[in-house]
């Protein structure tokens, strides 16, 4: 790149700069595409692709591959400013970040925001840059089911020269003094509300699709346990299988795994994996919901399923603006006592879920 282009590359980061600034961009905004801003800018396509990556270089923007560009730090001027690392800027955490931006803003506070890619080693590389930066203060998803040892993971962050809430996190093995603050979704709840209400339709066989390796994922396999003990439902063995990622053939052998075992309702793990099973269901034959009741967790695409699927639903806004709302707090006065928040999750009954009804065919239950 010429020195004459590297010029005009700088000049129009500026002028984004500024306008994100001048015009009060929330965090979140979408920007004009790039072919829009060469236009207005009256530069060449290269240039502002250029820019723009200096600005997603420096944390201004974030790129989401198929949707566009966004706003992931505003200036304002504020006294304070809050620095947020989440694994995922696309993937349940969208709702999370509004929260706290809609908290941060109405207290008149600043917000850096980065994606660790749920990758622990850019995790630290987010903080380092967000602390060069100056934030006061930081909301942080800690990747802790990639770490090698989570409680150190954890621990690491003590060091940390500004106070820091987490959220959607806590620690695994806490000490009783642990000083960790966090905001959480109560997930044994949510999946105790769930598998009742499936036992309250009658279904007493039911299955577990569910994921291992995420951020979430071992404490709701435990709650589906957990849940279906209390509660008297038989947690069908062979339909209790957990993947890191389901392909569909996966799917299509598990959804005939269940039509053999007689399973009759299936708590799912995920939207996603709740839809593509739905989908394997009515190859086979089983119709949703008279012969097959599915409850997805996460409800992030839920409701745009046919039929509409019933989903449980973590507060993840209500997270993220008592995360924000916390962090200030404990900037403000650094002896605010330690918080440990958790939210129930909330069950919305949609078309998937029906009564228990025999089957048309004559498929004998496993004993």
């Amino acid at each position: 790149m010429s020195a004459h282009q590297g010029l005009k590359t700088e000049m129009v980061a500026d002028r984004l700069r500024r306008w994100i600034a001048d015009s009060g961009q929330p965090v979140g905004a979408r920007l004009p595409t790039e072919a829009e801003l060469a236009t207005r800018h009256g530069v060449g396509l290269n240039t502002v692709r250029r820019a723009v990556g200096l600005l997603v270089a420096e944390g201004v923007v974030v790129r989401r591959q198929g949707s566009g560009t966004y706003v992931a730090s505003v200036p304002t001027g504020s006294r304070r400013t809050v620095g947020v690392v989440v694994p995922s800027t696309s993937y349940y955490y969208p709702k999370v970040i509004e929260g706290i931006e809609r908290a941060l803003t109405a207290a008149r506070a600043g917000v850096m925001l980065a994606s660790s890619e749920n990758r622990p080693d850019l995790e630290r590389t987010q903080i380092r840059r967000m602390l060069g930066s100056g934030v006061e203060g930081l909301i942080l998803v800690p990747n802790l089911h990639v770490a090698d040892d989570p409680q150190a993971h954890v621990d690491a962050l003590r060091r940390l020269p500004v106070p820091y809430v987490l959220v959607e996190r806590r620690p695994p093995r806490p000490d009783p003094d642990d000083p960790v603050s966090f905001v959480t979704t109560h997930h044994l709840g949510g999946v105790h509300t769930a598998i009742r209400h499936l036992v309250s339709l009658g279904h007493t066989r039911v299955g577990f699709l569910g994921r291992i390796r995420t951020g979430n994922s071992a404490v709701v396999t435990e709650g589906f346990d957990r849940a279906a003990a209390a509660l008297g439902a038989v947690a069908v063995p062979e339909a209790r299988v957990l993947h890191e990622e389901w392909t569909p053939a996966q799917i299509d052998a598990y959804a005939a795994t269940c039509r053999a075992a007689g399973v009759t309702a299936v708590f799912c793990h995920g939207d996603r994996d709740a839809a593509a099973l739905l989908a394997a269901a009515r190859r086979i034959g089983l119709r949703v919901p008279s012969e097959l009741s599915l409850v997805a967790y996460d409800d992030d695409v839920a409701e745009l399923v046919d039929p509409p699927l019933t989903a449980v639903a973590p507060p993840r806004a209500a997270l993220g603006a008592l995360a924000a709302g916390l962090l200030l707090r404990l900037i403000d006065d650094p002896t605010t006592p330690a918080h440990r928040i958790e939210l129930q999750p909330r069950l919305t009954v949609r078309g998937s879920c029906g009564p228990l009804r025999a089957r048309r065919s004559s498929v004998k239950a496993n004993a």
